[in-house]
């Protein structure tokens, strides 16, 4: 099966990128470099931070907020849950979320699942080509939603008009994703223009 082990994120200031992302406790699933690439607007992904209860979900916003990340959409009930986004200090956006709606003892800042959510322009084109590098489809919904079963990161697809509506930002945007994924799946850059890179078994 093929895994994604980290995602990179290329920013201007690695020193206090990697504060942020140790404050949150990803340093084993997020690293950073140094990179001016031009980009503006929305980078069409987004890092989901899925955690067991609404505390943690305050929580852990609570930590990203203290580390320098603004609000993008206040931690609040919805339909399927509860949930908030925030915007790291590099423009990465973290959207942190619980299946449940209520407690079930004090916060532990655990985080349970990390899923990077790419913003695509066809999800059934996108799902064709990751299956065919060795990516296990874990959950589909059609042409909206697309989850693989990909080890310490979890890779899903969604269109990226709605990825963004989901983040509370633009769809709009220009320039490089700043984001690098590394698997065992080898060098590739897939129709969206993501790179990946390769990892050692």
């Amino acid at each position: 099966m093929t895994t994604i082990e980290y995602v990179t994120f290329e920013v201007a200031d690695t020193t206090a990128a990697n504060g942020f992302y140790t404050a949150l406790g990803l340093d084993k699933h997020v690293r950073v470099r140094a990179s001016e690439a031009p980009t503006t607007g929305f980078r069409a992904f987004t890092l989901s931070l899925v955690v067991s209860q609404p505390a943690d979900v305050d929580g852990l916003v609570g930590a990203a907020l203290d580390a320098g990340a603004t609000t993008l959409k206040p931690a609040a009930k919805s339909l399927w849950g509860y949930g908030g986004v925030v915007q790291a200090p590099d423009g990465t956006i973290l959207t942190v979320a619980s299946s449940s709606k209520k407690d079930a003892g004090p916060a532990t800042m655990r985080i349970d699942d990390v899923v990077l959510q790419l913003g695509v322009e066809d999800v059934a084109a996108s799902k064709r080509f990751y299956a065919d590098r060795g990516l296990t489809v874990g959950k589909s919904y059609g042409r909206k939603y697309v989850q693989f079963d990909s080890g310490p990161v979890t890779l899903a697809l969604y269109k990226r008009r709605a990825l963004a509506k989901v983040a509370g930002v633009s769809p709009d945007g220009t320039g490089s994703h700043r984001l690098v994924v590394g698997s065992d799946a080898g060098p590739f850059t897939d129709p969206d223009g993501f790179a990946w890179e390769a990892t050692s078994a």
